[in-house]
């Protein structure tokens, strides 16, 4: 399967931006081109100011005004400037005029490069939020087929000039990790806030493409930039593909489903589908601007182990494309800090959240509130503050199994009863209406100890697509018995 693979020994200490850049002047094989729009040329000023640029840049640029950036790239269709087509229009123009222009003069000795950006640093009112695309086609040998690597970063500086120092840092990093550390992408992804730190920029999307990154899998990156604290959610769509999630839930309607999917049940399949029936009939919601996730947190994925199982990570994964979901990443395991994220990029949009009725005993838990000032007011009052609602699931009671756990009959402490009753009351939690009965006796643990064990049965309790496919792949440790591998 694709793998991380990772240098053992790493760097004794941080290099510099200037002895970055300087680097790779240095080297002769390395010739290519930067253009960038927005916040200044900082990266191409950073490759001039660290000497012998003349053996590394063949031409720097900047097509600030917006008829002149059509002109030269086009105009895109969504009329954004900072956005990823725009990049990537950007480094195929550039890169494709280093081999018009010079393949014939110094293609055999060079290793070709274009770096571009396309960011917005924080304006003089302070409205907006710092961010940008930043990417490099290179060759890692001269003469061979190029490779992309493109990331999203936000800024997190509150001054105008700090950001634009910083966008000029992480496009040194980026272009020097493509040559250094392209065979260990998790040091590539670390390097990339060198000289910088987390609390200046956060990296949440990074896409590694080319000849020379076929056995890199994108998934894995996304998860490791949760994992190593680059940023706290990250996204991919039903095919596997890198989503940058912030554009890709802006200004829409979210319906989120958490869990652990090892594997995804029926009961699963039956939360998602009358929890997002309900969901579309609210009045606020549209219906054409209503995106669906399901969710994966770091503490369900780590679930008290050292390290992550990457093989069970893409098998959960592959599970959930292939019923054609998006799936978010997230170190948000507290509910309430989920929706202040979410809600920051929807613009108020209404966010809807599918949750177990035991879950919901979790939430209303004031031990997990100990660390805020206000306790379960404070975490409440960002939860429901926004548009928000929970749509909870029922199940058996624990102690009468036959008898339905739901809002109605929901176990409380009396203190908390009048809150309780007042999120009902304004329609913040409502009980998800027309479940499957039969399925509320699944228990993904049983269902992955019988697919492990080859127990038959286990199939009736996934949805047909789900059992295909662990067949088909092996996934979660499936064994064909023997009747089956004849």
């Amino acid at each position: 399967m694709p793998t991380l693979r990772i240098k053992q020994n790493s760097m004794d200490r941080i290099i510099s931006t200037k002895e970055k850049a300087l680097s790779i002047n240095l080297d002769p094989a390395k010739y290519g081109s930067f253009a960038e729009i927005g916040a200044g040329q900082e990266t191409a000023a950073i490759f001039f100011k660290a000497g012998a640029a003349s053996q590394t840049v063949a031409k720097t640029m900047s097509a600030y005004d917006m008829k002149f950036s059509d002109a030269i790239y086009g105009a895109e269709e969504s009329g954004r400037y900072v956005c990823e087509p725009r990049l990537l229009r950007m480094i195929e123009k550039e890169y494709g005029l280093l081999e018009e222009r010079l393949g014939e003069i110094r293609g055999e000795k060079s290793s070709f490069f274009a770096f571009a950006n396309t960011v917005v640093a924080l304006n003089y009112h302070k409205t907006n939020v710092g961010h940008g695309w930043l990417g490099i086609r290179y060759q890692l040998r001269p003469e061979t087929p190029p490779n992309d690597i493109v990331i999203h970063v936000f800024m997190r500086d509150n001054d105008t000039l700090a950001q634009q120092q910083a966008f000029g840092v992480i496009g040194t990093n980026l272009i020097y990790g493509a040559f250094n550390y392209y065979d260990a992408p998790e040091i590539l992804l670390q390097s990339l806030l060198d000289n910088l730190g987390r609390d200046r920029v956060e990296v949440d999307m990074i896409r590694m493409s080319g000849p020379d990154f076929k056995r890199i899998d994108n998934r894995l990156l996304t998860l490791q930039l949760v994992k190593n604290g680059l940023t706290n959610a990250a996204m991919f769509g039903p095919d596997g593909s890198v989503n940058q999630v912030s554009d890709f839930i802006y200004k829409k309607n979210i319906l989120v489903l958490r869990g652990r999917f090892r594997p995804p049940t029926n009961v699963n399949l039956d939360m998602l589908q009358c929890g997002l029936e309900q969901f579309k009939q609210e009045d606020d919601v549209d219906e054409n601007k209503l995106i669906v996730l399901t969710e994966l947190t770091l503490h369900d994925l780590m679930m008290g182990k050292k390290d992550i199982d990457y093989r069970d990570f893409l098998d959960r994964v592959d599970i959930l494309c292939s019923l054609g979901q998006h799936v978010l990443i997230s170190n948000y395991q507290e509910y309430y800090r989920l929706v202040s994220y979410l809600s920051h990029f929807n613009r108020g949009r209404k966010i809807g959240i599918i949750l177990g009725i035991y879950v919901l005993e979790l939430i209303f838990d004031e031990k997990y509130y100990e660390n805020l000032a206000g306790g379960i007011l404070e975490s409440f009052s960002t939860l429901f503050s926004r548009n928000v609602k929970l749509y909870v699931y029922p199940a058996y009671m624990r102690d009468m199994p036959d008898e339905l756990y739901t809002c109605a009959n929901f176990d409380l402490s009396p203190h908390l009863m009048d809150l309780y009753e007042y999120l009902i009351v304004n329609d913040k939690i409502e009980d998800i209406a027309d479940f499957e009965k039969d399925s509320l006796k699944i228990i993904s643990d049983n269902v992955l100890n019988m697919i492990k064990q080859s127990t038959p049965g286990w199939e009736k309790m996934v949805p047909e697509a789900v059992a295909k496919a662990i067949v088909s792949k092996r996934l979660f440790g499936y064994k064909p018995n023997e009747v089956e591998a004849k």
